[in-house]
């Protein structure tokens, strides 16, 4: 569903997507088939660069790093054939990085290049999923690992200008709830089904997942941003994110489609599974290709 107010003309949209178990890779889904369509929508509209932050790395003190490895391996996961993700050649877009690097340095980041760095299923998974026949050159952006949304917010405001070129698809890879702590692992790990549920979800995380919901959806320009923040506020918070990780990669969004300018975005909540009992997998697009059409 979306909220039908008009989106600001010549910005690309700007994914949030919830990355799930492993098993997210192997298995058919409603938001799979979500990650399916907005990936042929960019590329029908002409996206060249895919700039993604994901929530599996981070860097220790005031940095934050981009990857510039020039030919990246995968980090292995379990619980999905391995042709399901090796035979998908990954594409690092080293010039993009440098950009993004600049840009941040710029801005008074202590940013750094990585050349080292394997890619995590955070972003692969959702590349393989959102680009089947091709992955586009993706430049990786880390987390800080002192996991202050402020900070990370202010990331993705250093790069919201890039939007404006049309051609750019930033994606935030983490999780409406995700807290691996809590999640039903006995079907899984028994019968191979990461969406069986034999009980309903805690009303922790329906509610929090809810909470998650109103936020992106009922605010937009600086009032997103500071709705996002106060999730990190509410008192099932930690029961939804036992750790910050997998929420750092919203306020990385927030950040990109929080401006003033922002206002009136439209955001579609695409799509949306639960797995393993208590982990809410929900899929958000923030913009419309049809704005940029529109001038």
């Amino acid at each position: 569903m979306a909220k039908s107010i008009q989106s600001p003309p010549g910005l690309s949209p700007v994914h949030f997507f919830s990355h799930g178990s492993t098993a997210m890779l192997g298995e058919e889904s409603r938001s799979a088939d979500y990650w399916r369509r907005c990936g042929d929508a960019a590329l029908a509209n002409g996206i060249k660069h895919v700039v993604i932050m994901g929530a599996h790395w981070a860097a220790i003190n005031d940095e934050i790093h981009v990857a510039t490895n020039p030919a990246p391996t995968k980090a292995p996961i379990g619980g999905v054939h391995p042709r399901k993700y090796i035979d998908y050649k990954l594409n690092p877009d080293i010039l993009m990085a440098e950009r993004v690097i600049y840009i941040l340095k710029d801005q008074g980041f202590n940013c750094k290049a990585d050349p080292n760095f394997i890619w995590i299923h955070d972003v692969y998974l959702i590349l393989i999923r959102t680009f089947p026949h091709g992955c586009p050159p993706t430049t990786i952006i880390s987390m800080n690992a002192r996991f202050d949304p402020h900070y990370h917010m202010r990331v993705g405001s250093s790069l919201r200008h890039l939007r404006r070129e049309k051609d750019v698809l930033f994606i935030g890879s983490g999780g409406a709830v995700h807290n691996l702590y809590r999640n039903i692992w006995t079907p899984l790990l028994r019968h191979a089904d990461n969406f069986a549920m034999e009980t309903p979800p805690g009303h922790w995380a329906l509610d929090f997942r809810q909470e998650f919901e109103d936020a992106i959806m009922r605010n937009t320009g600086p009032a997103l941003r500071k709705a996002m923040a106060m999730l990190m506020k509410l008192p099932m918070y930690r029961d939804a994110h036992a750790t910050d990780d997998h929420i750092m990669p919203a306020m990385f969004v927030a950040g990109l489609v929080g401006a003033v300018q922002d206002v009136r975005t439209l955001v579609e909540l695409g799509a949306e599974d639960w797995e393993l009992t208590n982990m809410c997998n929900s899929q958000y697009t923030l913009g419309s290709w049809d704005a940029i059409k529109s001038i």
